[in-house]
């Protein structure tokens, strides 16, 4: 396959924090490279130094292709234009049921539509897309896959889908420690070698520290011996001259067992494993007052001749854990806004006053973005400005991000950020509209398991049909006839067991990654076992 581009030594830094360096990679033609990564790691960086936005501090790009096409599909915007649609892009438009409207008042997934129509319609001989799964319906998803892999040009995509990197990527970049791992296959692949890789090198690192220990015994061993000999040798007439070449030898020895280690040390030079990212939070709720937090009656809601519901009735109790659920532009952002009272539409909405609500927007625009964290959750007293400081720890944040641009931040710490504000504060009511968008796979598995451990109402607006699984209990379900109310259905749909076996095999090989560098009575090991045996009995039960 024909290579049109390599990185060489690519280094970067934002705000003078390292993001990477020596970045060495290449890019063949067709390649479907996916980016993965932790929050704040530089993956959008990446494309941004790919799209020459940016100057790498140091390093090189090296087109092999003078004169390629590049075009890059970023992962939001808050304004677009696209005039002088090409028949191509109009057709993709279509396609994807995207309704002909001014682009402010598109849903978040027909936007996202809007720019991936006109990247896939550009043809380009090089297409980057930052998250170009979120938002996207099942339906929607789907399509993006299939336009994908009918793609004739190369594609470079960050995503934290892990599901949807299996599906397209057939090469993958990793960001860890600063550096950039090169690795052919999909993300499964990627990980199946990356935790062979780990469990190696954890073995050789117990290899060199019990080598190292027992040279080192047998350092402090000689030591003590030619301390002695070197005592005796100034004290006993007659055979001072005795102690005094045992000494030396002794002292001989120490320094040949020293250099031994040092040479064994620099052969070897095993660094320990880095431990996993990991991501820490709780969210907890005032006692309810009352038995209803929300009531609504003969509501209806248009824009222009589009009518998105209409004469809809249904209550919501306090504690009710419920997924808002609809295709893309079927109205579930709006009606979390007319809930709120940021958008009005026709009927009655009663809210209680008792309730203490947290609307998380799926927008990453609406925070003062030249703001610090420390201006943004301003404390009066020490202890409460530590409070933050380790809960921004906690969340994966560095130090020196408490007095950074928000600005500088990338989404899914800006998406952290705005979560911080309800896990700072007791509210007994959280509207979340896509809260998993932007986050990364730790960070997503602890706001899961935060969640599903969360007293308060929940009413939650999300594509990930597992998340929700985990975290609610019932579905308020837009149609085109309205909204009705249902229980969740636990038995996955004949067309949904395939994504849900993947996504249950994905963990389980992630948590025996974890568990082979465990011993039985590690702290974590019981409950990463037990976690470890609920998936398989789970995945037994989907083949049966």
């Amino acid at each position: 396959m024909k290579e049109i581009m390599k990185l060489h030594n690519i280094r970067y830094e934002v705000a003078d924090q390292l993001l990477f360096e020596k970045v060495n990679a290449s890019v063949q033609h067709e390649d479907v490279i996916g980016i993965i990564g932790n929050n704040g790691a530089g993956k959008s960086t990446l494309l941004h130094l790919l799209n020459e936005d940016i100057k790498p501090a140091d390093g090189q790009i090296q087109w092999l292709n003078q004169g390629l096409d590049v075009v890059f599909v970023v992962q939001e915007a808050k304004t677009y234009f696209s005039a002088n649609k090409s028949v191509e892009e109009t057709r993709l438009l279509e396609k994807w049921s995207v309704p002909v409207l001014p682009y402010e008042h598109l849903s978040g997934g027909e936007k996202l539509k809007v720019r991936l129509a006109q990247g896939f319609a550009s043809e380009a001989d090089l297409l980057l897309l930052d998250e170009p799964t979120n938002h996207l319906d099942s339906q929607s998803l789907d399509l993006l896959q299939k336009q994908i892999k009918e793609y004739k040009g190369t594609i470079i995509l960050v995503s934290h889908d892990r599901y949807f990197l299996d599906a397209v990527a057939t090469k993958i970049w990793a960001i860890e420690d600063k550096k950039l791992i090169e690795h052919k296959g999909n993300y499964s692949d990627y990980m199946k070698a990356r935790n062979a890789k780990r469990l190696v090198q954890q073995r050789e690192y117990e290899k060199q520290q019990k080598m190292t220990e027992q040279i080192q015994g047998q350092i402090k061993e000689l030591n003590t011996w030619s301390q002695k000999a070197h005592a005796q040798s100034t004290k006993k007439e007659g055979v001072k001259e005795y102690y005094r070449v045992k000494a030396k030898r002794m002292d001989a020895q120490v320094k040949s067992k020293q250099k031994r280690l040092e040479k064994e040390l620099a052969k070897r030079n095993v660094e320990p494993v880095t431990e996993e990212h990991s991501v820490q939070f709780s969210i907890t709720a005032n006692n309810k007052v009352g038995k209803r937090f929300l009531e609504v009656k003969g509501l209806s809601k248009s824009f222009g001749e589009r009518t998105l519901f209409q004469d809809v009735h249904f209550t919501i109790k306090h504690g009710e854990r419920i997924a808002l659920t609809g295709v893309n532009g079927s109205g579930k952002s709006t009606l979390l806004k007319m809930i709120v009272g940021s958008v009005i539409g026709k009927g009655d909405i009663w809210v209680s006053p008792a309730a203490n609500i947290g609307y998380l927007t799926q927008e990453v625009f609406d925070l003062p973005l030249d703001s610090t964290p420390e201006q943004l959750f301003y404390k009066e007293t020490f202890e409460e400005r530590g409070r933050v400081q380790t809960l921004m720890r906690h969340l994966g944040f560095t130090a020196a991000q408490w007095r950074e641009p928000i600005e500088l931040m990338s989404m899914g710490e800006r998406v952290k950020c705005k979560l911080m504000a309800y896990i700072l504060e007791d509210k007994d009511v959280l509207l979340l509209d896509e809260p998993t968008n932007h986050l990364d796979l730790a960070s997503r598995e602890q706001l899961e398991e935060t969640l599903s451990q969360y007293n308060g109402t929940l009413l939650i607006v999300s594509h990930d049909r597992y998340f929700l699984e985990k975290t609610t209990t019932s579905q308020l379900v837009i149609t085109d006839t309205g909204i009705r109310k249902q229980w969740q259905s636990h038995a996955p749909a004949r067309d949904d067991k395939k994504e849900l076996r993947l996504k249950l095999e994905t963990e389980r090989q992630e948590i025996l990654g974890r568990l082979s560098f465990m011993l039985p009575q590690d702290k974590e090991y019981p409950e990463l076992d037990a976690k470890f045996n609920e998936l398989t009995k789970m995945l037994k039960e989907l083949s049966n």
